[in-house]
């Protein structure tokens, strides 16, 4: 067995996350201002995808923090829907995804996020497990609810040693 493939952790974008996902930001001017002017609006920022037989869910995770580097060594996707990470709290959280591969998922990057960044992965993308990196690793999850089997994971061999950049 091989040792673990080496990465470095990106800063999160909107262009060098784009064929992932979406980056969920209130940065610079909202679209619009609601509530009498008290409450700036950024307006549209994901594309939910759960298919015609599922509706939009809101739970809470509460992810154990890790350390870096980080092993990845599993990934997952959702066949039947988007899914988006929203922290709950200001800390930054490591993301990491994969091109779908002849042999499945390849071709992993790692992205940090800056403090109240969070990240929708489309339909079908491979992605990390939630990685806080401090607590109290407490993040909204939006995805899929309906019938079907919505999750596909696979383990990494070797395991892919992320860093920091």
């Amino acid at each position: 067995m091989s040792g673990p493939h080496r990465i470095t952790a990106e800063p999160l974008t909107r262009g060098g996350f784009a064929r992932y996902g979406d980056v969920l930001k209130a940065s610079g001017a909202p679209d619009r201002w609601i509530n009498r002017g008290l409450c700036g609006r950024y307006h549209d920022l994901a594309l939910l995808d759960f298919g015609a037989e599922g509706r939009a869910g809101i739970s809470l995770f509460k992810a154990v923090p890790r350390n870096m580097p980080y092993a990845l060594d599993l990934v997952e996707r959702h066949p039947e829907g988007s899914q988006a990470f929203l922290p709950m709290s200001p800390d930054p959280f490591l993301v990491t995804v994969a091109e779908d591969g002849p042999n499945g998922p390849e071709g992993v990057r790692a992205f940090l996020t800056e403090p109240g960044q969070g990240v929708n992965f489309h339909r079908g993308v491979w992605h990390g497990v939630l990685t806080p990196l401090s607590g109290p690793g407490l993040f909204a999850v939006v995805d899929r609810i309906g019938p079907g089997r919505n999750l596909e994971e696979v383990s990494l061999n070797p395991r892919v040693l992320v860093t920091r950049g």
